[in-house]
């Protein structure tokens, strides 16, 4: 017999089945205008400014890079104004560039989600995500047996991404982590870690001071390799855990 409890249709209608088209989850056009228009802007009022003060800088006994500011200052008018305004606005549309790169585009669909950031883009199958959530300024996707199915560290509006996740029924965790409690610091020698991972860990390290961040993501995907997974603070300590494999019935 079919309840009409308006309640348990209320309760029902919350929980629609995932859509079928995917979604694009990134930047918006006011966020890429404010970008595209606003670095160049401020660049080229920055650069003119720089050029109205290059003589009284230049003028200044204990100013760096004085001649530098002598040289500007010694430019005619009006190409001085002209020349710190293009180089103002060229200065602009390349932050505007590498800022854009920053930013974490998706296209989340009901079988899998292709995340790109700097470049750099991941297929991550629907069936294969068991949690997402966000790090910090790190979008994350385990599969079931714990492991990083992507980590992408940039920019983006968790509210959004986890809409779009949830719309496709993905299990977004708005608690971050479920694992977090597993994490522990690295030292050297700390029993418990499989062979070869402290020579990692101790290369990432070196990799991390040095902020060399390509070497320190390398190293991140070795050390994934043997089951481990890592993270580090803000003051470059590394967490880690290990995965939790999973066991077939």
């Amino acid at each position: 017999m079919t309840s009409d409890n308006p309640a348990s249709r209320s309760s029902l209608s919350k929980t629609p089945p995932p859509s079928s088209a995917p979604t694009t989850v990134g930047p918006t056009t006011g966020e890429r205008a404010l970008l595209w228009a606003g670095f160049p802007v401020l660049g080229a009022v920055a650069l003119w400014l720089v050029s109205r003060a290059a003589a009284w800088v230049a003028s200044l006994p204990w100013a760096p890079m004085q001649g530098v500011f002598k040289l500007v200052a010694s430019a005619p008018e009006p190409l001085l104004s002209i020349g710190a305004l293009v180089v103002g606005v060229l200065a602009g549309l390349a932050i505007a560039f590498f800022a854009e790169r920053e930013y974490v585009t998706a296209d989340i669909g009901p079988d899998q989600a292709v995340l790109t950031v700097d470049g750099v883009t991941r297929t991550v199958p629907r069936a294969a995500t068991a949690a997402v959530f966000q790090d910090g300024k790190n979008l994350v996707l385990l599969g079931h047996d714990s492991a990083e199915l992507a980590r992408l560290h940039g920019d983006f509006d968790a509210k959004r991404f986890a809409a779009a996740f949830e719309q496709h029924g993905y299990p977004w965790h708005p608690d971050g982590d479920p694992y977090a409690a597993d994490f522990r610091r690295w030292v050297a020698a700390q029993p418990g870690l499989p062979a070869g991972a402290h020579a990692l860990f101790k290369a990432r390290a070196h990799a991390l001071n040095k902020g060399e961040k390509q070497d320190a993501e390398q190293l991140r995907t070795e050390l994934a390799e043997l089951g481990v997974i890592v993270r580090e603070d803000k003051h470059k300590a590394q967490h880690w855990r290990p995965t939790r494999p999973t066991t077939d019935d």
